[in-house]
C-alpha cells in the first residue's frame, strides 16, 4: 500500500507515546484519522496535534467488545472506509509470573490481547470487504519474541498477540485478500509505560510487590535511553510501503532472536547457559 494520502486510519492508544507518533506521522501524509484512547485529555492533545488533518475521537476501551464495535461503526457510519488499522493500545505490568493475579492477567490480555482480537473481529471483514489495498499495524513488543525474568504477564500477553499477528497473515494470503499485516516489535522507546497503571480502570488494588517495583524501573530506565516515538511512526509507514511483516527498532534484537533460536533448537533455555 504505497498511496496513504486521502485514505482512512485509525489509531488506539493515540493519546500518547507511539500512538501518538503514528497518528501525527499519518496525518503528515494526508490521511484522515479516527483516534481512539481512553486518556481524554491525552486524546484531546493529539488531535490539536494533526494540523490540518481530519481527525475524529473515540473514548475507547480496546478490552471491551462493544466499544470496539462502536468505534468501527462509528467509522465504516461516519467515514465510510478504513485502509490502516493501528492497534496500539497496549499496557505493561511487571513482577514473577506466581505473584500476578487474577487481576492482573486479565488487565493485560484485556487490552494487549483481546485488543487486538476484537478490533481483528470488528474491522477486518469491512476492510477485506472494500476490496481496496489496506494494512493492520499490530504494536506488539520486542518481549513478543523474547523472554525476560521479571516480565511474565507481559510476555504472555505479547506473545500471544504476535501469534494473532502471524495467523492474520497468513488467513489474509490463503484468501488473496488486498490486506497485509505488520507485527511492531519495538524495543525501548520514550513513552511511559512503565506508568500504565494511570490507564488501569478502578478497582481493589494491592500494594505494588517489591518484583513489580523493580520490573517498573528496570522498563523505565530502558525507556529513558530509547528511540524516540516519531522514529517508530517513520518505520511503519515504511513497512506498510514495503509490505513488511516484522518490523524491529533495535537492530540487537535480530542478534538475540537467532541466539534465541540456537538454545531452543539445542533444549536450552534461551538466555541462560
Amino acid at each position: 500500500m504505497r498511496e496513504l494520502s486521502g485514505k482512512v486510519a485509525v489509531v488506539t492508544g493515540a493519546a500518547s507515546g507511539i500512538g501518538r507518533a503514528l497518528a501525527l506521522r499519518l496525518a503528515a501524509e494526508g490521511m484522515t484519522l479516527m483516534l481512539a484512547d481512553v486518556d481524554r485529555g491525552g486524546l484531546a492533545q493529539t488531535a490539536a496535534m494533526a494540523g490540518d488533518a481530519e481527525v475524529l475521537t473515540q473514548i475507547t476501551d480496546v478490552s471491551d467488545a462493544s466499544a470496539v464495535r462502536h468505534l468501527a461503526n462509528r467509522c465504516f457510519g461516519e467515514l465510510r472506509a478504513v485502509h490502516v488499522l493501528c492497534n496500539n493500545a497496549g499496557v505493561f505490568q511487571g513482577g514473577h509470573m506466581w505473584t500476578r493475579d487474577e487481576d492482573d492477567f486479565a488487565w493485560l490480555l484485556g487490552v494487549n490481547l483481546w485488543g487486538v482480537l476484537h478490533a481483528v473481529h470488528e474491522f477486518v471483514p469491512r476492510m477485506i470487504g472494500q476490496d481496496t489495498e489496506g494494512h493492520v499495524v499490530n504494536t506488539i513488543s520486542a518481549a513478543g519474541l523474547l523472554a525476560t525474568p521479571g516480565t511474565g504477564g507481559y510476555l504472555v500477553t505479547k506473545h500471544a498477540a504476535l501469534a494473532a499477528s502471524m495467523a492474520l497473515a497468513q488467513d489474509l494470503a490463503a484468501t488473496e485478500a488486498k490486506l497485509r499485516v505488520t507485527a511492531l516489535c519495538p524495543g525501548p522507546v520514550r513513552t511511559r509505560i512503565a506508568e500504565s497503571d494511570r490507564a488501569r480502570p478502578p478497582g481493589p488494588a494491592g500494594r505494588a510487590t517489591q518484583d513489580e517495583l523493580a520490573s517498573r524501573q528496570a522498563i523505565s530506565s530502558a525507556a529513558e535511553h530509547g528511540v524516540e516515538p516519531s522514529e517508530v511512526a517513520d518505520l511503519v509507514v515504511r513497512a506498510i510501503r514495503e509490505e513488511r511483516f516484522l518490523v524491529l527498532t533495535d537492530h540487537s534484537d535480530a542478534a538475540l532472536l537467532r541466539e534465541q533460536a540456537e538454545a531452543l533448537l539445542a533444549g536450552d533455555l534461551p538466555g541462560r547457559r
